[in-house]
């Protein structure tokens, strides 16, 4: 009989006969009673170098194509496709993010994460390896699974490690590594591109995801505290039937825009027919999945409610729409506008990473100096309109400070943006439900990724098509418009005045893309008006705060108390008498998937510690009755 001990098995059971532990791993018993805080220095840097290597691979992965999508979509002669390669990585990203943090209380956080590598090694594996463009898009999206997952993961894990006090700190170093990877992928595969063709960006990729897969296996040995609950249980509150609804509304919609607008196909076509037929019927699904179906819906409804939580989604979704839409086409105007290499091309995002990463340190400080955050959003929320508007007026002519700076302004103010809209929302929280609203935040940023990149590229093809037939006439006008559709790399081929024609049209196409991302931001910014400002005091987290109120406010006037129980933090998905046995079992559901570290940690704690009051309460009153 094993000696190790067991998931249902405490630790320390003297300190809490309640409290048993997850293990990492079975196999050593030098490392199976090792708790994440006790481990060694060389053990903790070796976890942090696996996890932080394989999150940078997944930031840059979300940043690798645009500057690529030249090559790969003249290579497969299909350039009105080219929007899928980023829109199938981010719809899955947005997706599946949100289980991950079930699956490292069901799996372990090693196996978790060694789940989100494999499906991201496999995927960037795949793009290198494919032949077609249909195998390409479908591997960007197993890269997506994974790449949300190695994100999660890696917060999860950072968190175990580290106490409160630290824990600030070592996670701004992992939003060094995301910064980095979003800042480098641009770049790297403009490079790349242009050195070793485009399938090498992918390839060079995979010996780090298999060095982060054995820092994790050699290093990764600790265990969490948790409760005894089993996989099975776990598992199954994820929120199967509403990450479906999400995954089919978005993607129906994703195939209706490129089928109508890519493709060109007509109104009537079956393809354009069933793809917003479908949409239709699993977004209202899905919103009936989340209120009335999951135990723990990804979308958190009872924040619907409210008006700043909608206003905030709102804005979170306009500014992603408009950033991705420029990080997306930014790089094809120097490519196939001004006819410059895929390296520089790329290089020309480099300012907007920097920009993203001095607005996020500049609005931190601020907020922090001053305790507010209405007035440097009202400022500085103009600038992402300020920086579409001047990249939507470059031209052949424009100085070289134009071309290089005019994308900075868009990352200094939708850093700003961000981190100030977070605070507004959480600010009107009370900390218990800290990680639901981060997540909620996260979840409509995640669906403005997709469609900036899903709407700019109908934006786009359709206005190209229309520019492109507008000034070519003859009997090989189709043939000639197609063959520039599919093949930017294919205009430098084209005879000069060809060639104009198509630079031209190219240059129009995109500066409408540019307008469309500058009616973004701006629309972003008066749906922030109506923000009210709040002082961001530091009261100690005993005190009732206003935002505690906030949250009992949702609970409308009349309704049942049972009600209370779904904005309770943790809950279980069973039938809970009262003390005194008198009133009826009350049914309860968590507020949202989305969980902060502790939550992974102690998934059923305060369920367990109620249990046991109630069991405490019953041996205290029957003696009395």
């Amino acid at each position: 009989m094993s000696t190790h001990p067991s998931e249902r098995e405490p630790l320390l059971p003297e300190r809490s006969p309640t409290v048993v532990h997850h293990e990492e791993t079975q196999p050593n018993p030098a490392h199976s009673r090792v708790g994440p805080l006790d481990i060694s220095r060389s053990t903790r840097y070796g976890i942090l170098a696996g996890v932080w290597s394989a999150s940078f691979l997944s930031a840059l992965n979300q940043t690798l194509v645009p500057t690529m999508l030249p090559s790969i979509s003249s290579e497969f002669k299909s350039f009105n496709q080219a929007s899928w390669l980023g829109t199938s990585y981010l719809l899955a990203t947005c997706t599946f993010t949100p289980l991950y943090g079930r699956l490292c209380n069901g799996m372990g956080r090693k196996n978790a994460n060694h789940l989100a590598l494999l499906f991201a090694g496999a995927g960037v594996l795949g793009c290198g390896l494919s032949n077609s463009m249909e195998m390409l898009i479908l591997s960007r999206f197993l890269a997506g699974i994974g790449g949300g997952g190695l994100m999660t993961t890696s917060s999860i894990i950072v968190s175990d490690m580290y106490s409160m006090r630290s824990r600030g700190l070592t996670q701004g170093i992992a939003s060094v590594f995301n910064g980095l990877g979003l800042g480098l992928g641009g770049p790297f595969g403009g490079i790349i591109t242009d050195w070793l063709g485009w399938r090498w960006a992918f390839l060079i990729q995979v010996p780090f995801f298999i060095i982060s897969f054995s820092l994790t296996s050699g290093f990764l040995h600790y265990v969490t505290p948790g409760k005894g609950k089993s996989t099975r249980e776990i598992l199954k509150r994820i929120d199967y039937g509403g990450s479906a609804m999400l995954f089919m509304t978005v993607g129906a919609v994703l195939v209706f825009l490129s089928a109508r607008y890519n493709e060109g196909l007509p109104w009537s076509n079956i393809t354009v027919v069933i793809s917003l037929s479908v949409a239709a019927v699993c977004s209202v699904a899905f919103i009936l999945v989340e209120l009335f179906v999951s135990p723990e819906p990804v979308l958190a409804p009872f924040l619907l409610k409210k008006k700043i939580p909608v206003l905030v989604g709102a804005s979170n979704f306009l500014v992603a729409t408009c950033n991705f839409s420029i990080i997306y086409f930014f790089p094809m105007y120097f490519q196939t506008v001004l006819a410059t290499s895929a390296a520089t091309a790329g290089l020309h995002l480099v300012p907007n990473s920097v920009g993203l990463s001095l607005g996020s340190l500049f609005a931190g400080y601020m907020m922090h100096l001053t305790g507010r955050y209405k007035t440097i959003n009202l400022i500085f929320g103009w600038f992402p309109f300020i920086g579409a508007v001047m990249i939507a007026s470059l031209d052949k002519d424009s100085s070289t400070y134009m071309t290089w700076l005019s994308i900075m302004p868009l990352g200094f103010g939708n850093a700003v943006v961000l981190q100030t809209m977070l605070i507004a929302l959480l600010v009107r929280l009370p900390e218990s439900q800290m990680a639901i609203g981060t997540g909620f935040g996260q979840l409509f940023r995640g669906i403005g990724q997709v469609g900036g990149v899903a709407i700019s590229s109908a934006v786009f093809q359709s206005r190209l098509d229309g520019a492109l037939r507008q000034r070519i006439q003859g009997p090989n006008a189709e043939d000639i418009i197609l063959k520039i559709r599919q093949s930017s790399n294919a205009v430098a081929s084209l005879p000069a005045d060809l060639q104009k024609i198509a630079r031209e049209s190219y240059a129009m196409s995109l500066k409408t893309v540019f307008v469309f991302s500058a009616c973004s931001t701006l629309l972003a910014f008066l749906v922030r008006l109506p923000i009210p400002d709040k002082h961001l005091d530091h009261r100690p987290k005993s005190e009732v705060t206003e935002a505690e109120a906030d949250i009992e406010s949702l609970i409308e006037p009349g309704v049942p108390d049972d009600v209370g129980y779904l904005f309770e933090d943790v809950v279980e998905d069973e039938e809970v008498p009262d003390l005194d046995g008198k009133h009826p079992p009350r049914h309860r559901r968590r507020l949202s998937t989305y969980e902060s570290a502790e939550d992974v940690l102690a998934l059923e704690l305060e369920i367990e510690e109620e249990e046991a009051e109630i069991s405490q309460g019953q041996q205290t009153d029957s003696p009395t009755r």
